[in-house]
């Protein structure tokens, strides 16, 4: 009896800590079928590493930046799947966005280049502080958002003409953004573990939304503005957050895979999803506005971290290369380095139905 006692203090303790790894990292999860799949790849090749992959979808294009010696933005047809054209940028960049009714694109260099989507030619430079990264094309007032870990953390500019509305300070790292179309503007805090709320009319941060202890390091962001619910992807732990975008209480936790850099939320087939490095695409169905699950994990292909989605077809857009074996750790115990690019691997991947 009191062996017996022992093996289930065993197996409840082993039960416990199984609990508490799962509760700080997650448990990776291998691909399995469904109905999403990559149905078309794009071998574009060329050198440079690279960061977002964002569509337009009005204008049927989808634009990356290739950062190196010769940074580079490219679009290419989201139908025809053929180049657009490319644009030689005068620094290193991390993506661009476009505003469909003036035909203007601004890519994340520093100073800002705003471009013609038409000729794909520079129209200007706009100066702004901070360091761009990422960017984010608000329809409702047809501004573009300028992201930057560095203060100030957001600059909003007019895309009609490029010029510089307003500075704001977020509080914290910002990454991805998401809006409810009506003056809110909700951003990840990377280094915060949590979510900004803007009122974009008034430029000033309402409300901070603590994700802490169920996600951190939270990078993509997709929102279904019709049910008020935010899906925010974190890495520590590797989590998807549901959260209520009206009060910031948080609805519930899925786990996802390592390395995820991206999200969106699909209203049409009330789906989201989450790219992470590790080559894999989870996809969440939200069953009712407090009810989600997991349905499936698709094979992309490792390095695969950004997405966007093209929300005509449905089709999640993401991009990588092959790299070499990762790089031995500059300090012992550390983690090891990304493995070097493999020339001309580069490819655009298209996972749809």
């Amino acid at each position: 009896m009191k062996q017996m006692d022992k093996m289930c203090r065993v197996a409840l303790g082993i039960a416990l800590l199984g609990t508490v790894i799962f509760g700080q990292v997650g448990f990776a999860q291998t691909p399995a079928d469904g109905p999403y799949k990559v149905v078309k790849t794009i071998k574009v090749g060329g050198n440079g590493g690279w960061d977002y992959v964002n569509a337009d979808t009005a204008g049927r294009r989808v634009y990356y930046v290739r950062t190196g010696q010769t940074p580079i933005l490219s679009a290419y047809n989201m139908d025809t799947f053929e180049k657009v054209g490319d644009i030689t940028l005068p620094s290193n960049g991390h993506g661009a966005v476009v505003d469909p009714k003036s035909g203007h694109g601004f890519v994340s260099t520093k100073p800002i280049m705003m471009f013609d989507t038409k000729t794909m030619k520079p129209i200007k430079s706009i100066e702004v502080m901070g360091s761009p990264d990422g960017l984010f094309y608000d329809a409702a007032d047809r501004r573009v958002y300028v992201f930057s870990h560095t203060m100030p953390h957001l600059t909003a500019i007019g895309a009609k003409d490029g010029k510089v509305i307003g500075t704001l300070d977020l509080g914290g790292e910002p990454e991805m953004a998401a809006s409810d179309g009506k003056g809110r503007l909700f951003v990840n805090l990377e280094d915060k573990a949590s979510i900004a709320v803007v009122d974009t009319k008034k430029m000033a941060v309402t409300a901070h939304y603590d994700l802490a202890g169920k996600g951190g390091t939270c990078t993509g962001l997709g929102l279904d503005a019709k049910n008020h619910v935010l899906f925010s992807a974190c890495r520590m732990p590797a989590a998807m957050v549901m959260v209520n975008a009206n009060d910031g209480k948080v609805i519930a936790t899925l786990p996802i895979n390592a390395g995820t850099d991206g999200a969106a939320f699909n209203p049409k087939t009330m789906e989201a999803f989450s790219s992470h490095a590790d080559g894999t695409l989870t996809v969440i169905k939200e069953n009712s506005p407090t009810s989600f699950a997991v349905e499936q994990i698709v094979k992309t292909m490792p390095g695969a971290r950004t997405m966007t989605l093209d929300t005509k077809t449905g089709r999640v857009i993401t991009i990588a290369a092959e790299q070499g074996p990762p790089t031995p750790p500059t300090t012992p115990g550390g983690r090891a380095g990304r493995g070097a690019i493999v020339p001309d691997s580069f490819q655009i991947l298209f996972v749809g139905k």
